[in-house]
């Protein structure tokens, strides 16, 4: 499906007025075909803006589902709801996407089939539990659902973002830091050093010569770096086996690896707690939380406990089985543990969204500590390597004594 492309357009009415508006479809033609529709006379169509990432941020999708279920809960009609929301919404994306579902919900399309119209932005669970809301007549219900849900995967993204970004703008920091002393303030050293005639020590000698390499090939690096940043992010990353490979490696390191599985396993439970409180059978919650999850090696282990369910296997086997099978242990026993016990009680919906908190709030505790462990860790590598900087700069200056003699 391709994705859709904000549209500035310019048209004729009958009066012979010229009115501007903007209309969100996948393809130019598109928009002349709505604007000849509406009785208007087209002028020019441009394209105003492609939907970016900015435009899929969680933000606006948790306010406006809090928002619905709101309207919803307080009587107002659905095709109402939608229309006020896109009145109020300042975002031009968003508005022309919110009047447009209003325009297919008005027509008689369910809710759940305008939606799937934009997959980038309601999910797949997203969907599934709107349809449920309508069969069931609790779309309020469903709609609060997953306004909580959301709001708790927001809050654990941000904390393990937050706590892998800190070390990486250190060392970018520092590397910066470096590189400026390393090309404009060694140099500057080197010509007072060198009015005295003397022969330096070896240790700034061999920094002298990093940073003549730095002054004279230091574009050619940085361009090269830039490339191959390019290469990387636009070709490497979006391949599959590229993309294994990165997540394989980050379940090596140790203190990665546990805040990647906690944030996996919160995201799987969570949503299959919400799809059994929602009224849908395991094997579809499952499905919904394979095309949840970001992560290959979890894609896979949900897809093959899918199927062992598919086989007559209860929830508690096919996880046994799955971890026996993979080389990461990506399930821990206590899963095992609690869902057997919820298998057997009847209570499965209840001890899935206490496995999703605990999990929350466990990734949340090593995202903590993890900041508060690296800082001094970082201060020291910091320390160390400014130090060395500056030893190599005013080393020469404890022979002075001898050149002057």
């Amino acid at each position: 499906m391709k994705d859709h492309r904000l549209y500035k357009w310019k048209a004729i009415n009958k009066n012979g007025s010229l009115e501007e508006g903007i209309s969100l479809e996948t393809q130019t033609h598109l928009v002349y075909e709505n604007i000849i529709q509406s009785g208007l006379q087209p002028v020019s169509v441009k394209l105003y803006r492609s939907m970016t990432q900015s435009y899929r941020q969680k933000e606006y999708l948790i306010n406006f589902t809090r928002q619905l279920a709101t309207l919803l809960q307080a009587g107002l009609p659905l095709v109402n709801s939608l229309q006020l929301l896109a009145k109020d919404m300042n975002i031009p994306i968003w508005r022309c996407i919110l009047q447009n579902i209003s325009q297919e919900v008005s027509r008689g399309e369910p809710f759940s089939d305008a939606i799937r119209h934009y997959p980038k932005i309601f999910s797949k669970l997203y969907c599934e539990l709107v349809a449920i809301g309508e069969l069931t007549g609790h779309l309020d219900h469903s709609f609060f659902l997953l306004a909580q849900q959301q709001e708790q995967q927001k809050q654990l993204q941000k904390k393990v973002a937050k706590a892998l970004r800190y070390p990486f703008l250190v060392c970018i920091v520092t590397l910066f830091v470096s590189l400026i002393m390393l090309i404009l303030v060694l140099p500057e050293f080197a010509k007072i050093y060198a009015s005295f005639d003397a022969t330096l020590p070896w240790f700034t000698r061999a920094l002298l010569f990093l940073s003549n390499k730095l002054i004279n090939y230091g574009l050619y690096i940085a361009s090269i770096l830039i490339l191959l940043g390019i290469v990387y992010c636009q070709i490497l990353r979006k391949k599959m086996n590229w993309q294994q490979r990165e997540q394989a490696f980050l379940f090596r390191l140790p203190f990665f690896s546990k805040l990647i599985r906690g944030h996996c396993l919160t995201q799987i439970f969570r949503t299959l707690a919400i799809t059994q409180l929602a009224g849908l059978s395991l094997a579809s919650g499952l499905k919904v939380s394979e095309l949840s999850s970001n992560n290959l090696f979890y894609q896979k282990a949900v897809n093959k406990i899918y199927e062992k369910i598919k086989q007559g296997l209860t929830f508690s086997d096919a996880l046994s089985q799955q971890n026996e099978l993979s080389s990461y242990r990506l399930f821990p026993v206590l899963c095992q543990q609690f869902i057997r016990v919820g298998e057997e009680s009847g209570s499965l919906d209840i001890l899935l969204e206490k496995l999703a908190t605990w999990y929350q709030k466990h990734t949340q505790e090593l995202a903590e500590n993890f900041t508060q462990m690296i800082e001094p860790i970082l201060m020291l590598v910091v320390g160390v390597i400014v130090g060395i900087l500056i030893i190599a700069m005013y080393l020469p200056v404890f022979q002075l004594s001898h050149v002057i003699k």
